[in-house]
């Protein structure tokens, strides 16, 4: 049997995406459609406490296309306070116009394939909890996906041995490390909590380097060889106080 990779485990992570139900809402009244947004303004300037606070983080983007309209990425200590905050936004007065339209439930990780082993208690470490703890940005866009490593006969990343997957991967990472300053990159585990292994979800102030990152990666042969994707979701940043002009 092959030697696993271990993992630093941090926040736990819950996509949410929703399609607006635009007909249905311009059948409200000003005055109601003023009190729906209030609603959901508040939920989200708790969720900014929280962040400010470093105790979780969040984002709320507009989709771009088809797929959904919405995207609201929630990070917390424990999946308890995921479920809470779930039950929470569900039980908003516009989450009856919000039509649930994917979701995804993992954990924000780090893999021992590239880390060094200095002796030292690694929750300690400075930089370490920000990766696992993350402060998520304001950026202008979005990308989230979910992916898999390929299990296909010779195309098996499960059969490869440690050395050779860490080879690879540290190839993979360097192609990352050369877009910082233009997109942070976070790494959520999923194995065994959803459909696919991990999610990625990116940050930009420039879409085009989302089309850049990814497509140089796919040169790799962590990507070409071994990678399957699912579905792509990008976005425009949300804030509150544009919430009124968005949903009227």
């Amino acid at each position: 049997m092959n030697e696993a990779a271990q993992t630093l485990d941090g926040w736990y992570s819950l996509h949410l995406l929703y399609n607006v139900d635009w007909p249905s809402l311009r059948l409200l009244e000003e005055e109601e459609l003023n009190t729906l947004v209030s609603e959901l303004k508040g939920f989200l300037e708790r969720q900014e406490e929280v962040h400010q606070k470093n105790e979780g983080s969040y984002s709320f983007y507009n989709i771009t296309g088809q797929k959904a309209d919405l995207i609201l990425w929630m990070l917390r200590p424990t999946i308890d306070e995921l479920n809470t905050l779930e039950l929470e936004f569900n039980k908003l007065q516009i989450s009856d116009f919000l039509i649930p339209s994917y979701s995804y439930v993992s954990i924000v990780e780090l893999s021992n394939y590239l880390a060094k082993d200095s002796g030292e208690d690694p929750y300690q470490n400075e930089f370490v909890r920000k990766r696992l703890y993350p402060e998520v940005p304001k950026s202008k866009y979005i990308c989230f996906y979910p992916m898999d490593k390929r299990r296909q006969g010779d195309d098996n990343w499960y059969m490869l041995d440690m050395e050779k997957r860490r080879e690879l991967m540290r190839s993979h990472g360097m192609i990352g490390r050369s877009y910082a300053g233009k997109v942070r990159q976070f790494i959520t585990g999923s194995i065994g909590l959803d459909e696919y292994e991990w999610g990625v979800t990116l940050f930009s102030d420039d879409m085009l380097q989302f089309k850049k990152l990814i497509y140089e990666m796919r040169f790799d042969e962590v990507s070409a060889r071994y990678g399957d994707f699912g579905d792509f979701f990008v976005g425009v940043h949300l804030p509150t106080d544009s919430l009124s002009a968005f949903f009227r």
